[in-house]
């Protein structure tokens, strides 16, 4: 836990309100969003129970397993289930857009809009993985056929469920973890864990809060007692009125869901949230074309290569998505300043026309004066990044002690952002009275380590077994 959080959880204690501690909002919330919330039966390995689904929160639709253990109806839940998600997703399928790539020189197509899935909680998503693993490679002939509609359903749970490991990725969202991003409660993260918990604290208080503890769970799983009391004798006597029992189970989940998702769409959403939902665009748009074509399932598990290529992509993305937050927000990026990789400052003198001409060619690069009264942690040299101006580079020429106690004269020397001409585009660089705040964090793109071809790989990591000479040689004489 970070110290501005730890300080925010602190302060919703004894204020007995949840604590901002985002000022924008760090995710993208689609206007039009479906809304899954998935039950699991107690004691089975992914065997669903019910499911309420939709885009409407005034037409959510019920899907019941009267009994888990039924194969076949188990199968025709997944059925219903993907009719359901297909139609929605063929929606975003109507319109595309061209995209200019390499610098203009050429284009591309994408899907003008994309979906996005909600799920109350992380059990969700991590139902919903269960659930494609074990519908995706089902086959809809031969012994044990299935609808056409359960394999494609486990295909594009797989990928949702893929794209939730995405740091900054919005396709697939639980509720739970997306108001934990913007709100400090005073309760322990298990707490945190329960949707109407959490909800109550940010929208009423603590009071509130208390008086929901003992609700209706969000599932996938369900309440001991519940199981107990109420829902194995319903389906031991294979009870009619199940379906309205698990309606009535599930339906404040429901309406929370649509509760959180209008209490986020009050924030303001970050400025680079576009741009990574730009980037589910590109990935919904490739998927889709890919089943088109008829695609292979993904695969039970990565090799050793796909495995590595697919770490780096995600160690990237989380680096990307932390430089994002704090060049969105300034409360995150207080975080930063706290630990030392940030401090703020005013622009005391500025030489934006300084020209350096000890190279081959005269190359425009003005210097700034920072002063500043917070510890500046930075050696010379070091390049820094203001969210002000992202494409520039400061490099520190010196640290200085100034005239007051405790405060620093920070010399820079900036590159790049200013235009390709010897005289700085106007604004491109700060002027005397600007307050500024320069960080080690930069989104700069780092080309990932290069990997081997899976067929030159040794036998233990998937490539071909090797085999000796002279073992080869032995053989052959026997």
């Amino acid at each position: 836990m970070s110290t501005l959080t730890a300080l925010a959880r602190a302060q919703a204690v004894a204020t007995g309100r949840a604590q901002a501690v985002a000022t924008v909002r760090h995710l993208h919330v689609h206007d039009h969003p479906m809304v899954l919330i998935p039950l699991a039966m107690a004691g089975e390995a992914n065997a669903p129970l019910a499911a309420l689904a939709g885009t409407d929160p005034a037409r959510p639709e019920l899907l019941v397993v009267t009994q888990p253990r039924d194969r076949d109806e188990r199968f025709r839940f997944a059925d219903r289930l993907g009719e359901l998600l297909v139609s929605y997703l063929d929606s975003f399928t109507d319109v595309t857009e061209d995209v200019p790539v390499d610098r203009g020189k050429d284009v591309r197509t994408r899907y003008v809009d994309a979906p996005q899935l909600w799920v109350p909680n992380p059990g969700g998503v991590d139902f919903l993985r269960l659930f494609g693993r074990s519908t995706r490679f089902r086959t809809v002939d031969g012994e044990h056929p299935v609808p056409a509609a359960v394999p494609l359903l486990g295909r594009w749970l797989t990928f949702f469920a893929n794209s939730a490991e995405v740091p900054g990725s919005s396709l697939l969202l639980n509720a739970v973890q997306a108001l934990g991003l913007h709100w400090a409660t005073g309760q322990s993260g298990a707490e945190d864990a329960q949707l109407g918990v959490l909800l109550a604290w940010i929208e009423e208080g603590a009071v509130a809060a208390r008086a929901v503890e003992n609700g209706p769970v969000a599932g996938p799983a369900t309440d001991p007692d519940f199981d107990n009391r109420v829902l194995a004798p319903l389906i031991e006597r294979q009870a009619p009125e199940l379906p309205e029992v698990l309606r009535d189970l599930m339906l404040p989940t429901w309406e929370r869901m649509w509760r959180t998702l209008n209490l986020l769409r009050r924030l303001p959403a970050g400025e680079r949230v576009a741009q990574r939902w730009d980037g589910d665009k590109d990935a919904f748009t490739a998927f889709h074309q890919y089943l088109a074509e008829g695609g292979a399932p993904q695969p039970r598990r990565d090799g050793a290569v796909a495995a590595a290529a697919r770490l780096q992509r995600l160690e990237s993305a989380a680096s990307r998505y932390a430089v994002q937050r704090a060049f969105d927000d300034p409360l995150v990026l207080a975080e930063y300043r706290l630990a030392g990789a940030a401090f703020a400052g005013t622009v005391t003198l500025a030489a934006p026309d300084r020209v350096d001409d000890t190279g081959r060619r005269p190359v425009l690069r003005p210097r700034i004066m920072v002063r500043t009264a917070e510890p500046v942690r930075v050696e010379p040299g070091t390049s820094l990044t203001s969210p002000a101006r992202p494409s520039q580079r400061a490099r520190v020429i010196s640290v200085t002690p100034a005239g007051s106690p405790g405060e620093s004269d920070v010399l820079l020397e900036l590159s790049g952002g200013m235009g390709r001409k010897l005289v700085a585009e106007p604004g491109s660089v700060p002027a005397a009275g600007e307050r500024l705040v320069l960080t080690t964090l930069s989104e700069e793109f780092r080309r990932s380590g290069s990997l081997p071809d899976p067929a030159e790989t040794p036998w233990t990591h998937g490539g071909p077994p090797v085999v000796a000479e002279d073992s080869a040689g032995q053989a052959d004489q026997q």
